[in-house]
């Protein structure tokens, strides 16, 4: 009974998240963190499915970039979306197999990659980094953008919560179902895991690369401003990558694109330290601050200066 009341109540919060549509601004047609469907009552009618392999699916909307990976004994999901929409997830699965969900990895702690984990059976294994598991049975506040204020985890008596974890690197499986877990540091929050599937030459990178447009740097989830771009190039070190599902873009991209995304975080921080060392305030960095050109050229937004100042407000604390 309690368990089917926090599903009920987390569905309807679910109109709450209209507020995380602002936390991943990408251009039109890119796909930002909630879409649209994030919006409307969660169904499987409201998922997309994009075929990447015969057994490599991307569902999109209510939420991050869900992948599904079809393997000999069951089916691994990366990230679950906002609550209320693991169930819609679980039917578009059985549309495409009749395996069940064996495994689910979180890429990070954030609400709308993690919140459905909880209404997935207690049969499924949930797999995270080390930091990524502290962090989510307190589910902070994500810095900058407007927040749910729930915690499912907490509601669901520890639901969904990881029980597996590793430190640098992790493989599950073996052969062709082989996966591969990295961890390179600090970006978007401290526990940003990078999914690998070796044999179908395919990356999940989490909302470490959201899309091409400017993260959020969660500095109250561990996350960094100075060693993002860093962790970002480490992740375009990654051999044997054909194609790149990354957290909210609307279409896959590539190894290229992680590494151009590298360099657009590296320009911005280069000239936030500039900025700050001449004196400016971090209004002045928000309001004039623009995406170069040859990021604009490769399809980059500019962001509202909001979203530029929390970054910045970051970045000056890293700074000091």
């Amino acid at each position: 009974m309690r368990r089917t009341l926090v599903l009920v109540t987390i569905v309807l919060l679910g109109a709450l998240t209209a507020g995380v549509a602002a936390m991943q601004q990408a251009p039109a047609g890119a796909g930002r963190q909630g879409g649209a469907p994030a919006q409307q009552p969660p169904s499987a009618a409201g998922l997309t499915v994009d075929k990447l392999r015969d057994n490599m699916y991307v569902l999109r909307g209510g939420g991050g970039n869900t992948a599904v990976f079809i393997t000999a004994t069951g089916v691994v999901l990366v990230d679950s979306k906002i609550a209320g929409w693991g169930k819609p997830i679980i039917e578009r699965v059985r549309e495409l197999t009749d395996k069940p969900v064996t495994t689910i990895i979180n890429t990070h702690t954030h609400y709308d990659h993690t919140e459905g984990n909880v209404e997935f059976p207690a049969t499924v294994e949930v797999v995270t980094h080390e930091n990524t598991a502290k962090l989510m049975p307190e589910m902070r506040d994500v810095y900058g953008v407007q927040n749910s204020g729930r915690n499912v985890f907490r509601d669901s008596k520890g639901v969904g919560l990881p029980k597996r974890t590793f430190k640098d690197r992790m493989t599950l499986g073996s052969g062709n179902d082989r996966i591969e877990l990295h961890y390179f540091g600090r970006a978007h929050t401290m526990g940003d895991a990078f999914v690998v599937f070796p044999a179908l030459r395919v990356l999940h990178t989490g909302d470490a690369f959201p899309n091409k447009g400017i993260p959020i740097m969660d500095i109250n989830n561990g996350g960094s401003g100075l060693e993002y771009a860093d962790t970002i190039a480490k992740a375009a070190g990654l051999s044997g990558i054909d194609t790149v599902i990354t957290g909210h873009n609307a279409t896959t991209l590539t190894i290229p694109d992680v590494k151009m995304y590298s360099e657009f975080i590296r320009e911005f921080v280069t000239a936030v330290r500039a900025a700050k060392k001449e004196g400016k305030s971090i209004d002045d960095v928000a309001n004039t601050w623009k995406v170069p050109e040859r990021f604009t050229s490769a399809g980059y937004a500019q962001p509202m200066p909001a979203r530029i100042k929390s970054n910045v407000e970051v970045l000056w604390k890293e700074l000091n």
